[in-house]
């Protein structure tokens, strides 16, 4: 089923992805988020503090992705996926505070919600973009 405007080439004014704030903000995230499960316990290492780095590690390369698509539909599916990614980061960071493996005030958590914000102001920006470009 084609979308209306799907076939439309993306047309932006960034150059690339490095451009985005998003993105900015998302390698921000994922570099907090390294930073801050290091010295999360050893027997973790393949359960809570894997899925936590490979989410983190999720947002900035599905916005990167999404803005190297050729079409404005691509961009915004792969920034829906990278939407998912922060919100399952968000949820795996509250339970590392929950289990005690991370302070209530880390640094992730507001990070999260910084890239969180400017995603999701992406994605309707271009989600409004495509309708208008639809008819």
């Amino acid at each position: 089923l084609a979308v209306a405007g799907a076939l439309q080439p993306l047309m932006t004014p960034y150059t690339t992805h490095r451009e985005l704030v998003a993105w900015q903000q998302a390698m921000l995230l994922a570099e907090t988020v390294y930073r801050e499960t290091a010295d999360f316990p050893k027997e973790e290492i393949y359960g809570l503090t894997r899925q936590i780095k490979k989410s983190a590690i999720s947002v900035p390369s599905n916005i990167a992705e999404g803005c190297a698509r050729n079409t404005l539909a691509e961009y915004v599916h792969f920034l829906g996926i990278a939407c998912g990614s922060i919100a399952e980061l968000e949820t795996q960071l509250e339970l590392a505070i929950c289990f005690g493996f991370m302070k209530a005030n880390a640094a992730s958590l507001g990070q999260a919600d910084r890239a969180a914000r400017l995603l999701r102001a992406l994605r309707r920006s271009l989600k409004a973009r495509a309708a208008d470009e639809a008819g």
